[in-house]
C-alpha cells in the first residue's frame, strides 16, 4: 500500500464493554453502539503459537472515526494481555485499526521494521485481522485489516446509524458468524 494509512478505529481494551460504551457515550456523545458478544474465531495465532481467544467488542462512531471496546472473556495470553496484564487491573487504549491492501503483507512490512505480528487472527467466514507490535514505537499496537466489502458495509452502517441516533438506547447488541 502506498501513501498515508488512515486510522479507522481506535480501540481501547476494558473490563465491560457496555459500560464502557454507555460512559463514552455520555462523555463524548459517541455511538450508538453494536455489541458482539463472544465473537467466533476460527484461528488466533498469538506471538506464534495458536490460542484460545473469545473476546466481546462494542462499535460506535466518535466523530469521524470507529471506537471499539473490547474486553477478554477467557484467561490466557493474548495481545490485549500483551499490553493489560491479567490481574492488573489496568485498562486503557489498546490499539489503533487500519486497512491494507494485503494484510499478511503488511505484516512482513510491519515486522522487517521491527513491529512483530502479535495476533494473526482468522474469523469462520475468512475475515483475517492482525495485531503488529507497535508499542515501541507508538504506545499502542495497530490492527491490520483488509478492506472487505463486508466491512465496508459495517463501517458505513455504524456511521449511519450514528447520524440518525436519536437517543435512544446507545446499546444494540448484534451477532457475529
Amino acid at each position: 500500500m502506498t501513501g498515508a494509512l488512515p486510522i479507522r478505529q481506535v480501540a481501547f481494551f476494558v473490563e465491560d464493554v457496555r459500560s464502557a460504551a454507555r460512559a463514552h457515550h455520555a462523555t463524548f456523545g459517541s455511538g450508538p453502539f453494536f455489541v458482539a458478544d463472544n465473537i467466533p474465531l476460527k484461528s488466533a495465532v498469538h506471538r506464534g503459537t495458536e490460542r484460545l481467544l473469545d473476546h466481546t467488542s462494542a462499535y460506535g462512531q466518535w466523530g469521524d472515526v470507529m471506537v471499539e471496546f473490547v474486553s477478554q472473556n477467557n484467561l490466557g495470553p493474548s495481545p490485549f494481555r500483551d499490553l493489560y496484564p491479567e490481574g492488573s487491573g489496568r485498562w486503557g487504549m489498546h490499539h489503533a485499526a487500519i486497512f491494507v491492501d494485503d494484510v499478511d503483507a503488511e505484516i512482513a512490512r510491519f515486522a522487517a521494521k521491527g513491529a512483530a505480528c502479535a495476533l494473526r487472527a482468522e474469523m469462520n467466514d475468512g475475515f483475517v485481522f492482525a495485531f503488529a507490535d507497535t508499542t515501541a514505537t507508538l504506545g499502542l499496537m495497530t490492527e491490520l485489516y483488509a478492506p472487505t466489502q463486508a466491512l465496508i458495509d459495517f463501517y458505513a452502517m455504524v456511521a449511519q446509524a450514528a447520524k440518525d441516533y436519536r437517543g435512544t438506547d446507545p446499546i444494540h447488541t448484534i451477532r457475529m458468524t
